[in-house]
């Protein structure tokens, strides 16, 4: 990998010409954060006396968040509840500057809802709200439909399946997505769940972790032999016919696989040493950073390097949080001048 500090500044700066559609199962973060010194009297558990209160977006929304971040507008595409969630879900979305016109509200479900209790700075409970149940006929193709409008009036440079398994994606939706995308040549990435996990085919880029490949693979894979991973890689790549397939690996980094003049070719990238305070959302980084990266035309061990740099970057803050794209550009620049 070559990559020059002028290709990084190039397309760090395209990045704010990009529009991306995230498609995906989009949920309500809420917080409750308060003060924990009495056991209550009813039962054997702590008494919470709330001090403060936030909603904010989860699931797909990270993603959404984290590309905006980056300087890209997103449009969000899935189906919420027609609830009191579902509307403050919308709320925060439009305040993020998302565009929303891919969004179904519908009374037929609820909003997935993560309520997160704080006690004392630790959480001590998390109550879920949501249905997992895929869409009927009449909201798969209202979804479809809103996904078709989207596509067909506004410019959109590449597509995210950001699949939790919480009923909105299913292979229906994403052969339709998958052959419109080609018909436009927008290129379309994947972070997956395991049960849409062999229903991606065709699509350019799947970002499964160790644990996603194994399970969706059902293979043994050994993050720390590149045999192993070379080898499950490329039965997830020929299986869907996909362009790469990028491995996030944890602590040891990321491996990524892809078609080259006719020949596979793969590159292991490891993790850079870093304080590591909390993963959650990495994962939604690295899809976002990668989507931007393949849309600017960077080369995929070049994507992989970038990705891998903001999914370590996000792991040294404490709760889900987008990527900061200055601090992203100041480390990649400071990494390849060494």
């Amino acid at each position: 990998m070559n990559l020059t500090a002028e290709q990084i500044n190039r397309a760090f700066e395209s990045f704010n010409n990009k529009r991306v559609m995230v498609i995906g199962d989009v949920m309500l973060d809420a917080y409750v954060w308060g003060k924990v010194d009495r056991i209550s009297p009813e039962a054997p558990v702590p008494v919470v006396a709330v001090q403060s209160q936030e909603n904010r977006l989860g699931g797909a929304g990270n993603v959404g968040l984290n590309l905006q971040s980056l300087g890209a507008q997103t449009l969000m595409c899935s189906v919420i509840g027609d609830d009191v969630n579902g509307r403050e879900l919308k709320e925060i979305m439009v305040a993020s500057g998302m565009n929303v016109d891919g969004i179904v509200e519908t009374p037929d479900r609820v909003t997935t809802t993560k309520f997160r209790i704080v006690g004392n700075k630790v959480q001590m409970l998390r109550v879920d709200k949501e249905t997992t149940e895929a869409l009927n006929d009449a909201l798969l193709q209202a979804l479809i439909q809103k996904i078709d409008s989207v596509l067909e009036h506004q410019q959109v440079d590449v597509i995210i399946f950001q699949d939790y398994d919480k009923g909105v994606i299913s292979p229906g939706l994403i052969d339709f997505v998958v052959e419109r995308a080609k018909a436009g040549n927008i290129p379309v990435m994947v972070d997956p769940k395991k049960k849409n996990f062999l229903s991606y085919k065709g699509v350019t880029l799947m970002k499964p972790n160790l644990k996603e490949m194994v399970e969706g693979l059902n293979l043994m894979v050994k993050a720390d032999q590149q045999e192993s991973l070379h080898l499950a890689s490329k039965t997830l790549l020929e299986h869907l016919d996909a362009e790469m397939v990028l491995n996030t690996l944890s602590e040891r980094g990321v491996y990524i696989l892809w078609k080259e003049n006719g020949s596979l070719k793969d590159e292991l990238i490891p993790a850079h040493i870093r304080n590591i305070a909390d993963v959650s959302g990495a994962g939604d980084t690295v899809i976002s950073v990668a989507a931007l990266c393949m849309a600017s035309g960077l080369k995929p061990a070049e994507t992989a390097f970038l990705s891998n740099l903001a999914g370590g970057l996000v792991c040294e803050e404490v709760g889900v949080v987008p990527v900061q794209k200055d601090k992203l550009l100041k480390e990649a620049l400071s990494l390849i001048a060494q």
